[in-house]
């Protein structure tokens, strides 16, 4: 592997990289609206066209004239993945099957606990999901309400293929019941093997395999098969293994903070120190490399919700901000005019990167010793000036390392960056076929060459 390209097809942008794999040089760049009315693939053919024309310009003899070597995508299009979860207890397996959820990149979107009935599979469908992740008991414990669920949705009106990651002892005889109705099902380990661990990996991989073999091709996103062969990932699923790889290299855990237009996701990674390194304090357990996503925290599609729960968090909103983020909320292509709306963009940012980090901090999650805050999105990487002390991003960095009111505070000495060439997403895309290579694209962000 040489030169690979790197595409994120994202619900507005399809942002696209060329990386060295041998060097981690950045070679080219370049974004486009994602042509999602239409079919993503004209999108992503622009895209591709607008870096083979730099990568034509620096054609020299000692390059090849095929420039690029590999494709990997991964894709947020279309809403992305939506998951609902079933399990046996809230506070229990369907918390845990909810983080997991988040972890594998997906918009969890319903959480049920305890003995489906009618209602629950009303409500269910309702949330359209396009997976479902059934869960339910530690392995050996409780196998009732978990076969009462299987049995419940085997019966009832629901399509969308099922990950089983609950009670082993169980899982067999779940997924006779399921198969025996005609669901697709995909069984995995448990979520929740024993009270206070969470085991992510199984039902995270599971939870890929679903969404590239029945979830890409089942949006609607492409009329031929290319699109579905192309994506290796859910979005946010490649980023958070970005994170993972980065935070391997860096000393000191990682926090990341991607502000957009429709969510701010916040991401971390932390080493457990002292106690939290031996005790199980939580039912639980904690993910230490954890994704969260604020559905309601958006820099257009969600704005005047930005504005509603700052006051929630005791953070001040300035006169005129209500009245520009219903501006933005209507016409969610509005970029800032002049000097007051570039204060009130970088305000919104600020808010919701503010927010979002204590929410991300809240559960269950113990100090971190955060060295790096890397901060993402359109808002930080092209917001530019904000005010005379700085820019939007060493605004909303700013805030959220100098914020005492989370979970656990971020020191302000914290080191603060941008992924201001969308580096982080083919980091993770790299990781699943050549760690070495991703390592070093990640030495990038981290100010190697």
């Amino acid at each position: 592997m040489s030169r690979v390209l790197c595409v994120d097809v994202g619900s507005t942008f399809t942002k696209a990289v060329v990386v060295e794999t041998e060097t981690g040089e950045l070679v080219a760049r370049a974004e486009t609206p994602t042509t999602v009315t239409t079919d993503v693939l004209e999108g992503y053919r622009t895209v591709r066209g607008l870096i083979e024309e730099q990568l034509t310009e620096q054609l020299t003899e000692q390059v090849s004239d095929a420039p690029i070597d590999e494709v990997l995508m991964c894709s947020s299009a279309g809403g992305g993945l939506r998951l609902a979860v079933v399990g046996y207890e809230r506070t229990v397996t369907a918390e845990a099957g909810h983080r997991v959820g988040l972890s594998a990149g997906a918009k969890v979107v319903h959480v049920s606990a305890g003995e489906l009935d009618g209602q629950g599979i009303r409500d269910l469908r309702a949330s359209r999901p396009d997976v479902l992740l059934l869960v339910g008991g530690t392995d050996g414990g409780n196998a009732e309400v978990l076969r009462h669920n299987a049995t419940r949705l085997a019966r009832a009106r629901v399509t969308m293929p099922i990950v089983v990651a609950g009670n082993v002892e169980a899982r067999d005889g779940v997924v006779a019941i399921l198969e025996g109705a005609g669901r697709r099902v995909v069984a995995t380990d448990n979520v929740v093997p024993r009270i206070g661990v969470i085991a992510p990996e199984g039902a995270r991989g599971a939870i890929r395999e679903v969404f590239l073999e029945h979830v890409i091709g089942g949006k609607g996103l492409s009329r031929g098969p290319e699109f579905a062969r192309l994506v290796r990932a859910a979005t946010p699923d490649a980023v958070l293994s970005g994170v993972e790889v980065l935070a391997a290299l860096h000393d000191g855990d990682v926090l990341v903070v991607d502000v957009g237009g429709a969510t701010t996701d916040v991401y971390s990674v932390i080493e457990p120190q002292g106690e939290d390194a031996t005790l199980r304090k939580h039912v639980v357990g904690t993910l230490w490399a954890m994704r969260t996503v604020e559905g309601d925290l958006g820099m257009r599609w969600n704005a005047p919700t930005v504005v509603e729960a700052a006051p929630a968090e005791g953070l001040a909103v300035s006169e005129g901000l209500s009245t520009y983020a219903d501006r933005v909320h209507a016409d969610t292509g509005h970029l800032p005019v002049d000097a007051l709306e570039r204060r009130h963009d970088a305000e919104l940012a600020r808010l919701a990167a503010t927010i979002a980090v204590r929410r991300h901090a809240r559960p269950d999650r113990p100090t971190g010793d955060v060295a790096l805050v890397l901060g993402s999105g359109g808002a930080l990487r092209h917001g530019g000036a904000a005010e005379a002390s700085g820019t939007v991003a060493d605004a909303v960095l700013g805030a959220v390392t100098s914020d005492w009111a989370g979970g656990w505070r971020v020191p302000d000495q914290a080191r603060k960056a941008v992924d201001e060439d969308y580096l982080l997403c083919a980091v993770g895309l790299l990781a699943g076929v050549d760690r070495a290579a991703a390592e070093r694209v990640a030495r990038r962000l981290l100010g190697g060459r």
